[in-house]
């Protein structure tokens, strides 16, 4: 990132703090950003096509999804997701492409400019300036990714998407959100509009019924998992069955299970995508191109790779229960070596819910503070919430004295680093 860039964002951090991390629900609002954007000339009612991306887990693999699979059938996509791993950069794609720094420090500028001085948070600045940079920029679709709920994200000033989609629903964010997974679905579906297709993925029984209550009472057309559509693993590939299109595709480049129903969920928004030609072929060229690194994300080069030889580390982003117990799926092919964890948290999150189900799979755990985030739980924390689990766990000063440790005491087998996208993050510097 140049320097330019970086100081822009340096300065819009200390101006406009992520006051959404530690100031209480009501700091949720759509007043702000639609004041701003009404100052920048409504750029969000001039973008390409919208298809319009919340849910707890896997939101962001759906959205990679539907990017790769849109752009092997020759669109031009622009996509605004959060948070970031290594580049703020990584946030917004104009036409395909990541938006460089210049042009990224000019719109932060502007925006910022236009705002004068006005109550705004970090996020609805950044969100501003991608809508301006989206809305200069032909493209014929415009993926965004919900960032906090759906009814009060900053996201949700777009008032005709082409489809919006909601992915599992699960426990995250509650002092925000709700207490409840009922409370969290009905946040999340404020992102259903009129007449705009709602593709459903899987959902727990309470999670669907509020869901499809704020789909009925707004005439939002329910598109379901295991309903009007289903996706199952079938041989080395999965099949696809919807209302118009039974396709038999490769499994998706992201691996796990869980990813069979993200690809099935970008595929069903495809499907409901009326004058959309996206051919048999270029969705299976997508599905084998996706890239959405951190999401169970094998490390095969680097300096953490090469320090460990005859190692398998992998790398994933998951931090609430429901991403545990995903992970435990995928682990749970793992029994033929011996699996240790590194993990680094936010104090914002369930610890000992996330590691629970991992603990029947795991044979050691090393935890780590993530350097450089004020919101990062105690290696010590995270070491008791394993142990009051039922793991064998250690504090680590660091991710590489974590490696070193568990190198130096066990015959080769897996390591796992998770946790956190934050922590994801430092390791991706890291093994730069």
């Amino acid at each position: 990132m140049s320097d330019a860039s970086e100081q822009v964002l340096t300065r819009l951090g200390r101006l406009h703090p992520k006051r959404i991390d530690n100031v209480d629900s009501n700091t949720l609002s759509l007043d702000r950003i639609e004041r701003l954007l009404a100052a920048l000339g409504n750029p969000q009612d001039k973008l390409a096509r919208v298809i319009h991306v919340a849910g707890t887990n896997g939101k962001g693999s759906t959205v990679a999804t539907l990017r790769a699979c849109l752009e092997a059938a020759g669109y031009r996509v622009h996509a605004y997701t959060s948070p970031h791993l290594v580049r703020f950069n990584e946030r917004i794609r104009v036409a395909g492409q990541l938006i460089d720094d210049a042009a990224l420090a000019a719109l932060l500028d502007e925006v910022e400019r236009v705002n004068a001085g006005a109550e705004i948070t970090f996020f609805e600045i950044t969100t501003a300036a991608a809508f301006l940079a989206f809305s200069r920029q032909k493209a014929d679709f415009a993926l965004l990714e919900v960032g906090l709920g759906g009814r009060l994200d900053t996201t949700n000033v777009v008032r005709h998407p082409a489809v919006t989609a909601i992915t599992p629903v699960s426990l995250d964010h509650q002092a925000f959100l709700g207490p409840t997974i009922a409370a969290i679905a009905a946040e999340k579906a404020g992102i259903l509009k009129p007449g705009a297709p709602a593709v459903i993925g899987p959902q727990t029984e309470e999670g669907e019924a509020g869901i499809e209550a704020r789909a009925v009472a707004i005439g939002a057309p329910l598109y379901r998992w295991r309903r009007e559509w289903r996706c199952d693993p079938v041989g080395g590939g999965l099949r696809y069955e919807g209302r118009r299109w039974s396709l038999d595709l490769p499994l998706p480049s992201l691996p796990g299970a869980h990813q069979i129903a993200n690809a099935g969920t970008a595929i069903a928004c495809l499907e409901q995508l009326a004058g959309c030609v996206v051919t048999p072929p270029a969705l299976a060229d997508g599905l084998r191109r996706i890239d959405w690194p951190a999401r169970l994300q094998r490390l095969t080069r680097g300096p953490l790779v090469e320090a460990m030889p005859g190692w398998d580390l992998w790398l994933d982003g998951g931090h609430n229960p429901a991403a545990g117990r995903i992970l435990a799926d995928a682990a749970s092919a793992w029994r033929d070596r011996p699996l240790h964890l590194v993990v680094g948290m936010l104090n914002t999150k369930d610890s000992a819910g996330f590691l629970a189900p991992l603990a029947p799979v795991t044979h050691s755990l090393y935890a780590v503070t993530i350097p450089s985030e004020e919101n990062s739980l105690p290696a010590a924390a995270i070491g008791a919430a394993a142990r009051s689990v039922g793991m064998v766990a250690y504090e680590a000063q660091s991710l590489e004295s974590a490696l070193r440790d568990i190198a130096g005491g066990a015959v080769p087998g897996r390591v796992l680093i998770c946790g956190s996208l934050h922590f994801a993050g430092v390791v991706l510097r890291n093994n730069a």
